[in-house]
């Protein structure tokens, strides 16, 4: 029994900033953006656009691949959508996948969020791997949605130029594939892994249960992103090397067997670094970060979708989602096409 992907889908919001944009509001270039994080462009959701609304447009777009024309009543065989966010419509609850869920028509399917930042798209697709796997459900819908520009401070250039607003998808079944030897599908291999030492070098610190919000309190710093750059930088290159390298061996494979790699699309230094580190050539990782920058929980289902659509994905191609993000965390998966 193996648990396949057998659609993708996305949606990117309308609003399209390029870096020349961005450079009239903060003081930044298009060189200096492109030289130190390989972003070009990023979109913004409209103002009436919530990150339910992007999910939402993402799944329908999976449903979509999946049953060209059939989408709506498609999502009635949905039995799990799992959504993760580091931006959900609501702090705490209710969970922006139950919103989602209705919007789809489907009530009777069970419905939670997942919340593992930058790495919850690889820990959602493991744990509605498990769900699946260990239930009479059949199908289950995975998300990854943000909507970082609205928690980004815009006075911070180090780290406002990195961030936009996307959703991705991919609907998940359980099928009579084997899941080893000839033949195998679907996802083959997880690791997760954390390091909470360092919590704080990446967080939004007000508006949770240690820091909240106030009555009258008005928006400040503290109620938006903050990161270390530096400590993420160092914490990313070498969780990326681990987790590649911990997946290979426990598979008992080599990079030669992998077809490509898809990896979380933070900062294209992070993946040079990661790729000259492991002696992997740099054409290896599928990167859009250039057009999207880093949409947190949905830039690896982005990439997937936008990969899978290229025509270069075939069916038994063994590729490899890595990831990092607050936490810290990290993880990866091996997935059999």
């Amino acid at each position: 029994m193996a648990i396949e992907i057998v659609a993708t889908g996305k949606y990117i919001p309308t609003r399209r900033v390029t870096n020349d944009e961005l450079a009239k509001t903060i003081e930044t270039n298009d060189e200096w953006i492109r030289s130190h994080t390989g972003i070009g462009a990023r979109h913004f959701a409209a103002d009436d656009e919530a990150t339910s609304d992007l999910a939402y447009k993402a799944a329908l777009d999976a449903l979509e691949a999946l049953t060209p024309g059939k989408a709506e009543e498609t999502a009635k065989t949905i039995d799990l959508v799992v959504l993760t966010s580091s931006t959900p419509d609501y702090v705490g609850f209710p969970a922006t996948a139950c919103i989602v869920q209705d919007k789809l028509g489907i009530p009777k399917a069970g419905a939670f969020d997942v919340l593992n930042a930058c790495t919850g798209f690889i820990t959602a697709l493991e744990t509605a791997s498990a769900l699946l796997q260990t239930s009479s459900r059949k199908r289950a819908l995975v998300i990854g949605s943000d909507c970082l520009s609205r928690v980004t401070n815009w006075e911070d250039r180090a780290t406002c130029v990195l961030f936009g607003d996307a959703a991705g998808a991919v609907i998940l079944e359980k099928t009579d594939a084997p899941t080893a030897g000839a033949g195998k599908r679907g996802i083959i291999r997880t690791i997760l892994g954390s390091e909470g030492s360092g919590s704080e070098a990446l967080l939004i610190r007000r508006g949770g249960a240690r820091a909240p919000w106030k009555t009258g309190e008005t928006v400040t710093n503290e109620h938006l992103l903050e990161m270390d750059g530096r400590a993420v930088y160092n914490f990313a290159v070498k969780a990326i090397t681990d987790t590649m390298t911990a997946l290979l061996e426990e598979e008992g494979i080599t990079m030669a067997d992998v077809a490509r790699i898809i990896p979380h699309q933070a900062n294209k230094r992070i993946v040079q670094a990661a790729a000259k580190r492991l002696g992997v050539d740099e054409s290896k990782f599928f990167l859009n970060m250039e057009e999207y920058a880093n949409t947190s929980t949905a830039t690896i289902p982005t990439a997937l979708d936008e990969f899978a659509r290229s025509g270069e994905l075939k069916k038994g191609d063994l590729i490899m989602t890595v990831g990092f993000g607050a936490g810290l965390s990290y993880g990866g998966n091996l997935i059999v096409w």
